[in-house]
């Protein structure tokens, strides 16, 4: 698989994220694919869950940002350092910085994600 279609894939990832899009984030996941996020907590079946993560994010955040500040691609793979500002419903700003960990299938679909940063900080930026 090119990186190109990787990255883009990456890109789709985070984008429809920050939209709170679950629709389009489905399209580029596989039918079993999984997300451990962060890692540490149990996995999350994505086409089974996505309703529930997504609307936890508009429960949670008036505003959510993310930008992609590096990529690596090896293989089918691909780390992509990010950083997400949110802005809560309570009007709280608070960020956090992550590694997100892309699995790409053959058939071009994210496979797996596994997601590394400290959610209990971001929590607690928010509760002041």
């Amino acid at each position: 698989m090119s990186k190109e279609i990787i990255e883009q894939l990456a890109n789709e990832y985070l984008a429809n994220i920050e939209a709170m899009k679950p629709e389009g984030w489905l399209e580029i996941f596989a039918e079993d694919g999984v997300i451990y996020d962060p890692v540490g907590n149990p996995p999350s079946k994505v086409h089974e869950d996505a309703q529930k993560f997504f609307g936890l994010l508009s429960s949670l955040f008036d505003k959510l940002e993310l930008s992609k500040d590096n990529i690596f691609i090896a293989g089918n793979s691909a780390a992509i350092k990010w950083t997400m500002r949110v802005i809560s419903k309570n009007g709280r700003h608070a960020s956090t910085e992550g590694i997100s960990v892309l699995e790409i299938n053959d058939a071009g679909k994210i496979q797996q994600v596994s997601s590394y940063w400290d959610e209990s900080d971001l929590m607690t930026q928010l509760k002041g």
